[in-house]
Parts: C-alpha cells; structure tokens; sequence
C-alpha cells in the first residue's frame, strides 16, 4: 500500500516540479516523507513544524491541486514530525499563498528579456491579501475612530499624496485597526487597480525575513518588497528586538517612501511607548499621521450593533441592542462575540433572542473571561501601586524605589507571561535577560524573608487578577 502511495506521490511531484523553480522544489519538497496512506488519508513526514508552517503558507494550494488531482477529491492530509509521534490535521483547503520574493524577481527578469518559457509559481498580478470581509461599508463611523477613517479614506482617493505617510494607527487590541487597514487597501484596489498593494503581518514578515536569510536571497526579499505601491504593516510593535529584522525594514521603509509609495502602519502602542525599537525607525514612524483608535463609546458600540443586525439579517429587539451596548465595553471584537453567542444560543435552544438571553450570555461571558496578563497590564499596575512614572522604569536610573518597580515588573511577568527572559528584559527598561534573571532571583529571596515586600507583591497579584 505504502509503494503505491509513493508512486501516486511521485507523480504528485512531478506536477509540482513544473510549477517551481529548482531552488524551492530541491528546499521544501524533496525532504517531503510519505509515511502512510489508508485510502482515505496521506501522512506526509516533515522534518520541523516551521517547514510545515512555510510549506503551508506558501505552498499550500499547489500541494492540495496535486493532491486532489492525483489521490481523489476526497484525499485527507497530515503530517508528522519525524522526530515526533503526534499527528497534526493539515487544512487542504487552498489558502491565499504570499508570493515568494524570488519568483517576483524571475518573473520580472524573465519579462524583461522576454523568455515567455520561464515558468514560475507566479499567480497573474500580487494577490494583496486583504481580507474581503472588511471594507469602508461595515466599518462603522464614531468620535474613537473619525480621524483614522477619515485620513484613510483620503489615502485611498490619492495613495500617492505624502501628507500622510506613513499612516500609524495605534490604538488597543480589536478595536478595529485590522478591519480599517483592509478597508484602505480594499479601497484602493477598488480605486487604482494597477497599483501593487500589500498587507501583511509583522510576524509574516519577520518569518520571510528569516526564511530569506537562510536561503541566502535577502536582496530578492528586499526587491521585492520595494516594488510595492503600498504597504500594510500590521503589528509592528512585534519588530521589537529584532534588530536585523528592524535594519531590513528600515531600507525598505526608505526606498518606499523616497519613491512616494504609501506605507500603513498598526500598533497596540504609539511609538513612544515602543520598547526594543531602534530610534531611526520611530521617528520615521512619526514622519506622517499617528491616528489612534479608541475603545468605542456606547452610541458606537450601538450603532456597530445595529449595522451587525442589519447587514446579517438577525432578528434582535432594540432593547437587547441597548443593553448589549451598554454592558459589553471593552472592543469590537467582544461584542461580535456576543452576537455570536446570541445566535448560536438561539438556534441550538430554538428560541427567540430576548433580554434574559442577552443577560444570560453577557453574565457567563464576563464571569468566564480571563484576560492574559501582558507586559503592559503588569508595568500599569506596579507602576500605580508605587506611584512611580511609567516613563522612568525605561530610563538608566538606579534610584531604589525605580529599581524595585522594574524588578517587580520583571518577576511578574516571568511569573504570569510566557515570554522569554530576552524579550522581557526588552520590554521592561531595554535590559538584557541576565538582568531579568537576576532581577527574578532577587524578588524571589526576598520574599521568602521579607513580609512586608511579600504582602506588597500578593496585592499587587490580586489586582492583575481583578483586571
């Protein structure tokens, strides 16, 4: 069974072979295993979870065409680490692939000399990866986000003005700043269709980065990216001390905005409060508009509610509507959650949604969230407890009281975040992970002789966890 799965995969490369070049198909398919095949689902053996993750991200659809094409519609995959026994379900869905760097530059080379045999895995024109889902139509209008929306529909008018580049919206986790930078893009496609658009996220581009770097082709990767018209950066804070990361967008932020190509910027912080981010970089952030996206009002948190209900179809009564908005306060995105839950509520217990519903979800979803605690949320509540400005535990004072406060901040967040020592250290006052370790161990002995310090530390973890 084993042999004739092999065979049908060998003819699976074979589709495959003409659709890369040599590099990439000798780099992410020749390692490829097949470990088993039931009739039903193919094992592929992969050396590491990143070349699973890569192969996916950008491969992905081809291997699924070939898949289907060869073993049956209905084929399942998986695949196994070769150095694990655990099995992982791998989607065959075709995901939206981003286009490697090099083949961009092939292809362009090839068009140049006009070789029309040069084949690449090169979809006609850059797949942008915007989601469809998030326009201008359904990103609703209030005093938290009028200045961003606004200026973003300007740049989508007239990408090529410079009084707003780049755009940096900051602003706290889901109150919509991925739904607005989706929506320029969109609307800018809708506009320019020629221009080249591009979002992706900070972590995308750090692992292509990496990816680069270990495939020698960084100067393919950094054409490519300086071929773009405009480019949406979401999460840039996640930049942080990755100095060769940071140094290669910094010569492509250069080139774009020398040429007068639009860059749109995200982050959970606006960039004075970026730790473990080179100084060039964040006052080049500053060159354009900072734009902040606040937590949405009542009346907004109603009239995105409202929208929802109208655009969706759902039969909501007005007073669940105020009561949802009046009581879910936090983000978009939790109160997307609601109604969600709302729905799903009301099909699986076929009854209508009315207020003792809504009380219902609303009660069980607070009494149930567990927010993580971040870096942020422990430097907030340290700092307020000793009365110590935020501002100060990034300084290279040595005054005890700021001293303390930051080994605290350091202790907690080893205690409470699962992030390493180094990137800790990063984002506490830019220090090493010897000093956080250092820092960890002297809370640590303290504690166990010291009951003032002790109770100081207890009330300081209770009111994370009231948070």
């Amino acid at each position: 069974m084993e042999g004739s799965a092999q065979t049908r995969w060998e003819s699976c490369l074979q589709l495959i072979r003409g659709r890369v070049n040599k590099k990439d198909y000798e780099t992410w398919f020749e390692p490829i295993q097949i470990i088993s095949y039931d009739g039903q689902t193919l094992t592929f053996g992969l050396p590491s979870k990143y070349f699973y993750e890569f192969l996916s991200e950008h491969f992905g659809g081809l291997i699924y065409q070939a898949v289907r094409r060869v073993f049956g519609e209905r084929t399942q995959l998986k695949y196994s680490l070769t150095d694990q026994t655990s099995h992982v379900t791998v989607n065959i869905e075709p995901v939206r692939q981003t286009v490697p760097p090099q083949h961009v530059a092939m292809a362009e080379e090839a068009a140049e000399r006009g070789d029309r045999q040069v084949r690449v895995s090169l979809p006609q024109g850059l797949d942008p990866q915007l989601n469809p889902n998030y326009s201008f139509d359904n990103f609703i209008e209030g005093a938290s986000n009028k200045l961003p929306r606004s200026v973003g529909q300007a740049i989508a008018e007239h990408p090529r003005q410079s009084t707003f580049n780049p755009l940096f919206i900051y602003g706290a986790s889901g109150v919509g700043k991925t739904h607005l930078v989706n929506a320029i893009g969109a609307k800018i496609k809708e506009l320019h269709p020629e221009k080249r658009v591009l979002y992706v996220s900070a972590h995308l581009f750090q692992v292509q980065y990496t990816d680069s770097v270990r495939k020698n082709t960084v100067n393919d990767f950094i054409n490519f990216y300086q071929t773009i018209d405009v480019l949406i950066i979401d999460d840039v804070q996640e930049f942080a001390s990755l100095t060769k990361t940071q140094n290669t967008f910094f010569h492509i932020f250069n080139h774009l905005h020398q040429n007068g190509r639009q860059l749109i910027l995200t982050s959970d912080r606006p960039p004075t409060a970026l730790q473990g981010m080179e100084e060039r970089l964040l006052t080049r952030f500053k060159w354009g508009l900072l734009a902040e996206i606040e937590k949405p009002n009542q009346q907004l948190r109603h009239d995105i509610l409202e929208s929802k209900v109208q655009r969706d179809h759902l039969k909501m009564p007005e007073e669940v509507i105020d009561y949802v908005s009046e009581n879910v306060n936090d983000s978009v995105r939790e109160l997307e959650g609601v109604v969600n839950s709302l729905m799903a509520y009301s099909v699986v217990w076929n009854r209508d949604i009315d207020l003792p519903l809504a009380e219902q979800i609303i009660k069980r979803a607070v009494k149930a969230e567990n927010k993580p605690v971040t870096i942020d949320l422990i430097l907030d509540t340290v700092c307020n407890f000793f009365n110590v400005k935020r501002d100060d535990i990034f300084t290279k004072s040595r005054k005890q009281a700021i001293v303390q406060v930051r080994q605290i901040a350091m202790y907690l967040a080893q205690k409470y975040t699962k992030l390493s020592s180094a990137r800790i250290g990063a984002l506490i006052g830019n220090r090493n992970h010897a000093t956080v370790l250092h820092s960890c161990k002297i809370v640590e002995d303290r504690l166990h002789v010291d009951k003032a310090f002790k109770a100081k530390v207890d009330e300081i973890e209770k009111l994370l966890k009231k948070r």
